[in-house]
């Protein structure tokens, strides 16, 4: 039987370290866990919501095959799922901080759900469950 396991980090593709982490810790209240620099231009930089076990890690995209990525690192469906215990709260903020919602909320079988967009264009469900 495996120990006991969890997925620490998901890389994140992104344009420009310094934008993503602004909208990360603004615009849906993230906390910056590290920002180190490795030279070469490349940072180990990692982001969470607060009490989440699971990180982002932002990638800065080095090429053109990982530019090619930024904003469909799913092929354009949603890539990551941001759950809360207060939707309409945490609606209310992102809103107030510019960040685009593709829909309006909507209640479905599972809970209250509407999909935004991150900095680079990648969709998430902000999602409350039942």
């Amino acid at each position: 039987m495996p120990a006991e396991r969890h997925i620490g980090n998901i890389a994140l593709v992104v344009r420009d370290y310094d934008e993503a982490i602004d909208f990360y810790t603004r615009a849906l209240g993230f906390t910056l866990l590290e920002d180190t620099d490795l030279g070469a231009g490349k940072r180990w930089v990692q982001v969470a919501p607060v009490g989440g076990q699971t990180r982002l890690l932002l990638a800065q995209a080095a090429n053109e095959e990982q530019r090619a990525c930024i904003g469909r690192q799913a092929g354009g469906r949603v890539f990551l799922f941001l759950e809360t215990r207060d939707f309409w709260g945490d609606y209310r903020h992102m809103r107030e901080q510019g960040v685009h919602f593709r829909e309006a909320p909507r209640e479905e079988p599972y809970g209250t759900v509407a999909v935004f967009e991150d900095c680079c264009g990648n969709p998430w469900d902000l999602l409350q469950r039942r």
